[in-house]
């Protein structure tokens, strides 16, 4: 199923805070999660026009039930629940786990834009402290799977499990006169095929690489936490009739118990 077996996924992905996997799907499978992702896309781009055009390169929500009818819904939902997606989580996730989000990742409108690194966890509004405390509390992970050949993302290995240095933090931030499209040491960059599936943690230092033909979707899952789940939209959840369509759908049972008690 995978190149490598769990035990080393789940190896590389604690040491370095990321495992690339290749050729994961094949082209007719690509095939139909492209046509269904490419509808959402055309529907999302006639609705933000403006946002694309100004800065905008990724949308999300994009299981919502009012974006997507039932065929297409069912199909991602087939996919984020499937053995190979639930293989991969086992191997990662030290105990149960919850879906979050899905993503499409696009180049932007001006191709002059700069992309820009940062840590998810920056966006959750806590106190820097509360984000050192999270950081090594609790987990988020991407699975990337890419529709077409794209440059990737640059990574900075093991920097999900540690803190930022005093130059990393002032570039994300964009402090002492740095940007935060400025060059970082250490950093690796991972270019990707249509088919392969990068897992990264969104807790380490990251950034988005502009280029070729990049259209990526993403899966977003994490522990089953109050304060993680609080932010899943519940009308991205499948009905009890769609989870009756999924292999593994134990990541939105997990997702739903936790939001039954907020």
């Amino acid at each position: 199923m995978f190149s490598l077996d769990p035990n080393t996924i789940s190896a590389l992905y604690h040491e370095q805070g990321y495992v690339v996997l290749r050729k994961v799907f094949d082209a007719e499978e690509l095939s139909a999660i492209t046509k269904v992702l490419d509808i959402f896309h055309q529907q999302w781009l006639v609705k933000n026009e403006e946002f694309f055009k100004r800065k905008a390169i990724n949308s999300a929500y994009i299981t919502d039930r009012n974006l997507l009818d039932t065929h297409a819904r069912t199909l991602l939902f087939q996919l984020i629940g499937s053995e190979r997606i639930a293989k991969l989580l086992r191997a990662v996730f030290p105990g149960a786990v919850a879906f979050m989000n899905t993503q499409l990742f696009f180049n932007p409108h001006n191709p002059e834009q700069k992309n820009y690194w940062h840590r998810d966890i920056q966006y959750s509004g806590m106190p820097i402290a509360e984000q050192i405390k999270a950081l090594a509390a609790s987990n988020v992970i991407h699975v990337r799977l890419p529709l077409m050949p794209e440059p990737g993302l640059e990574l900075i290995p093991q920097s999900h499990s540690r803190w930022d240095t005093d130059l990393e933090f002032s570039v994300r931030m964009a402090q002492e006169g740095r940007a935060v499209h400025d060059a970082l040491p250490g950093a690796e960059r991972i270019a990707l095929g249509a088919g392969d599936l990068l897992l990264f943690s969104a807790n380490m230092l990251h950034r988005g690489l502009y280029g070729g033909q990049r259209m990526a979707f993403d899966m977003l899952f994490c522990d089953p936490l109050p304060s993680l789940v609080q932010y899943v939209n519940p009308d991205c959840l499948p009905s009890a009739e769609q989870m009756q369509a999924v292999r593994c759908p134990g990541v939105f049972e997990q997702t739903q118990k936790v939001l039954r008690t907020l």
